[in-house]
């Protein structure tokens, strides 16, 4: 059968849960949901020149591409292209025609630097090195069974400290957007980025339909969230860790681990049975705390970069 690339169409149910469906199984350590995969679509910042791309084989989505320029980076030019294939269905030339579509999007915008993110395995490795692409920052997966593992005891809240989770900021959420803003600037990796755009943070990150408002908490002193858990659940059991961070004047005293451990026993008792989190290599202090709260390494994927002319 021919594969033929085009935009995902966000008003076809059947292609949003295909979508979906192919993330799932190709990286199954971060969430994906046929809601979460339209959100995404519809909702980036106009500047990313965002498009969803599918591969398609006898109606069957077997490929996907998302692609965007990174514009809330302070170094302008750079662009990802992060193609999946099911893993059933490789072979057929569906991630060489991904690719070619996401880089021809992009170029054509005069992005100079390509980023995808490639799975560290030697046949995901040798395509991206095919197309052009040098190897770059790795980052883990982990992955805590909250089914059957045992998480810490509970860590005293310090004095002055209180515990809150992100529904209690419903009604005002922008100082957890500023601390967000400010955690994110020391996040390790190959782009640099900035949160600038409250109203966009609202539409894009607030509004998400994986968030789990309830089970994200943050550590707030005199009244302002200076550490925080970001959960996202798919309503089938599963939770990953979107952001822990905390704010430079706070850090040191162990607030986020606090926070995530909360988060966690909270997840647990909602029937939660499978947690995710994913650390930068090189964030030695973050994958401390997430190998004392139990999680494993379960994969590791690489940032891959092209550089062109």
């Amino acid at each position: 059968m021919t594969v033929i690339v085009r935009d995902l169409r966000p008003d076809v149910p059947a292609e949003a849960e295909g979508f979906a469906r192919v993330r799932q199984l190709a990286l199954p350590y971060i969430l994906f949901t046929p809601e979460s995969v339209r959100h995404l679509l519809t909702h980036s910042h106009p500047d990313a020149r965002f498009r969803s791309l599918v591969a398609v084989e006898d109606g069957e989505v077997i490929g996907t591409a998302q692609v965007s320029l990174v514009h809330d980076s302070p170094e302008p030019g750079q662009g990802y292209v992060n193609v999946y294939v099911r893993p059933d269905r490789t072979r057929r030339g569906a991630g060489r025609l991904l690719v070619r579509a996401g880089e021809e999007h992009l170029t054509a915008l005069g992005a100079t630097r390509l980023l995808t993110w490639v799975l560290d395995e030697p046949a995901n490795r040798a395509f991206a090195e095919k197309h052009g692409y040098t190897r770059g920052r790795p980052a883990h997966f982990l992955r805590l069974d909250l089914a059957g593992g045992t998480l810490p005891p509970l860590p005293e809240v310090p004095q002055g400290v209180e515990l809150r989770t992100a529904a209690d900021f419903a009604g005002a959420p922008r100082p957890l957007f500023e601390l967000d803003a400010e955690t994110i600037l020391d996040e390790p990796g190959d782009v640099a980025f900035e949160l600038t755009d409250y109203d966009a943070w609202l539409e894009q990150t607030w509004q998400h339909p994986l968030l789990d408002r309830e089970l994200t908490m943050a550590a707030v002193v005199d009244g302002r969230p200076v550490a925080f858990s970001v959960a996202y659940t798919d309503g089938a059991g599963r939770y990953t860790t979107a952001m822990t961070g905390t704010a430079r004047a706070h850090r040191g005293r162990g607030l986020a681990k606090l926070a995530k451990i909360h988060s966690l026993y909270r997840a647990r008792a909602a029937g939660i049975t499978e947690a995710f989190t994913g650390n930068d290599a090189s964030n030695d202090p973050m994958i401390a705390i997430n190998k004392w709260l139990g999680y494993d390494i379960c994969a590791t994927e690489v940032c891959h970069v092209r550089e062109l002319g």
